[in-house]
């Protein structure tokens, strides 16, 4: 009853926001979001920490700016067109990946994120250093203009909503529940007679394919790609937003990704508030130290909140 009274009031909250806050800052929350929820389906529930899903994220970005602005497809097909090459890719690197476990699987899946990124940074469609510019937003099924930001927003929180209810159906499926299987014991689960492999991969699949969407919704509300989302350090912001959310709980990616995207966007101003108030020029400074200041809330999640804000609610709750 609780998590249901919890998901009807952010819904209400997401519903209202853009009259309250920035639509663009609150569509790039969104998608962070579906980011985090995507790569939670696979160290959450499947206990595969990747350190590559910046390739998902930004190649799909890439694929689905270029195919909208060079290509001129609909807006849907660009989106598919990206959600897709995500997919692809993660067949790809899974098939590669999950032949290992552990910190090798993490390591082989960085090194292959990497290899994308310095083709990307190399590869003419992408602009280089300077980025894909001016991806259009184009109409929804022909009927739907997205140039205005609060209908694109509603378009991009309805996409959210139906790929975390899409999440939240493989997780309580029997699917879901060899995943969770996977795990909490691996030997046990290939004693059973699962193939582990073969369901590892498909969770793979699923989540570069998720976290492409997030990528190609991205670039069509912002408008361009560039060479961070691909980087590994996107990669990092993703387990950040993670592991300060709550991992292996369905509403903690979100918070997290509100706080972290929240930070980076917002900091500055805080500072320049707290500079005003408190006359000391030195809070001007805090808007330049985003770095720290997540570092710093990771390493105290880490020490005092280590199942993440939500997981420790959950937790105070039932005892």
């Amino acid at each position: 009853m609780m998590k249901k009274l919890g998901y009807a009031a952010m819904l209400i909250a997401a519903l209202a926001a853009p009259y309250v806050l920035y639509p663009v800052l609150l569509m790039k929350i969104l998608c962070f979001a579906l980011f985090a929820c995507a790569f939670n389906l696979l160290i959450g529930f499947t206990g595969l920490l990747s350190f590559g899903h910046a390739a998902f994220f930004g190649g799909a970005a890439y694929i689905a700016g270029h195919a909208l602005k060079v290509w001129g497809v609909p807006t849907e097909i660009g989106l598919l067109l990206g959600t897709g090459f995500a997919a692809l890719l993660g067949l790809l690197m899974g098939g590669l990946a999950i032949r290992r476990q552990g910190i090798y699987f993490t390591m082989i899946t960085l090194a292959l994120a990497q290899m994308l990124f310095f083709v990307f940074l190399q590869a003419s469609f992408t602009g280089g250093e300077d980025g894909l510019q001016s991806i259009p937003r184009g109409s929804l099924l022909g009927m739907i203009d997205l140039k205005n930001d609060m209908t694109m927003y509603y378009v991009v929180l309805a996409i959210v909503i139906a790929a975390f209810l899409l999440i939240v159906r493989v997780i309580h499926s029997p699917f879901g529940q060899v995943l969770k299987a996977v795990r909490e014991n691996e030997p046990r689960a290939i004693s059973l007679g699962y193939d582990v492999d073969r369901y590892k991969l498909l969770a793979f699949v699923l989540s570069a394919a998720l976290a492409g969407l997030a990528g190609s919704l991205k670039s069509l509300v912002l408008g361009f790609g560039t060479l961070t989302d691909v980087h590994w350090s996107m990669s990092g912001l993703v387990v950040l937003m993670t592991l300060v959310g709550g991992m292996g709980t369905l509403a903690g990616p979100i918070i997290g990704a509100i706080i972290i995207i929240a930070l980076e966007n917002k900091l500055g101003d805080f500072g320049t508030w707290l500079a005003g108030v408190t006359n000391i020029e030195w809070f001007n400074t805090i808007g330049e130290s985003v770095t720290m200041v997540t570092g710093l809330i990771f390493i105290v999640c880490v020490l005092a909140f280590r199942r993440g804000i939500i997981g420790e609610l959950a937790a105070r709750i039932k005892s």
